[in-house]
């Protein structure tokens, strides 16, 4: 009787805790998945080695000067379009980014004027200026917003000035100066690209002129450059 009252007892209390127990064991309400977020983008770092390619056009202006026959051609437009590369490195400090940079282009520059003294005992009837080739040595500063930079540069230039006369095209090269500006976009980790301005100043170039036979002729050039390009960066 003692062993009944017993497990009738036990039954009891199990039965009366299964609520409790149950309300402890309650399963939680599912979290939320975390949100995943992407690392910020690294800021563009100008510094390092870069090599790239360039092509425009150029403006320029020359003129022929004899002494000898008496006569000046005036000044008349010298353009065409160039093609070239160029490699330089940077130095980033901050925001400011100091460069080094050379380049070389292929030209095909030429233009000329027809009239009276000159051109007509020098040229045959016309006076021709043309170039095929120019290069700079330049430094560079700028002030980068992140991957975007503007800079002034100038420095070196140095190319070839030819003046075409009766059955020979007689060439000098020569060195000058040169300066310009323009804006760059680094738009990967080692890609950019760049739109640039460059007025460049060769001098003058004197030549043997066909009338007199004597080195009296004249030929000076400078040029105004408008280019883009594309550099890759180490």
């Amino acid at each position: 009787m003692r062993l009944t009252t017993f497990l009738l007892a036990g039954v009891v209390a199990a039965a009366l805790s299964a609520p409790a127990f149950a309300a402890d064991v309650a399963p939680r309400a599912p979290q939320a998945a975390p949100v995943y977020k992407a690392p910020p983008p690294q800021a563009f770092d100008w510094s390092g080695f870069y090599l790239g390619l360039n092509g425009g056009y150029g403006l320029g202006r020359s003129s022929w000067n004899d002494p000898a026959v008496g006569g000046d051609s005036g000044r008349f437009d010298v353009n065409g379009g160039l093609l070239g590369g160029q490699i330089g490195y940077n130095w980033q400090m901050g925001n400011t980014v100091l460069g080094l940079e050379s380049d070389l282009d292929w030209a095909k520059l030429s233009g000329s004027a027809a009239n009276a003294g000159v051109c007509v005992a020098d040229g045959g009837g016309t006076c021709r200026t043309e170039q095929s080739w120019f290069g700079t040595t330049r430094a560079r500063l700028g002030y980068a917003f992140g991957s975007f930079l503007p800079y002034v540069t100038g420095g070196l230039a140095y190319g070839d000035i030819k003046a075409v006369q009766p059955g020979v095209t007689s060439r000098d090269t020569k060195a000058g100066w040169t300066a310009g500006a323009g804006v760059e976009y680094g738009f990967t980790r080692n890609w950019s690209a760049k739109a640039e301005y460059l007025h460049i100043d060769l001098g003058t170039a004197t030549f043997m002129g066909a009338a007199s036979g004597t080195s009296t002729l004249k030929a000076p050039i400078n040029e105004d450059i408008l280019r883009a390009g594309l550099n890759y960066h180490w």
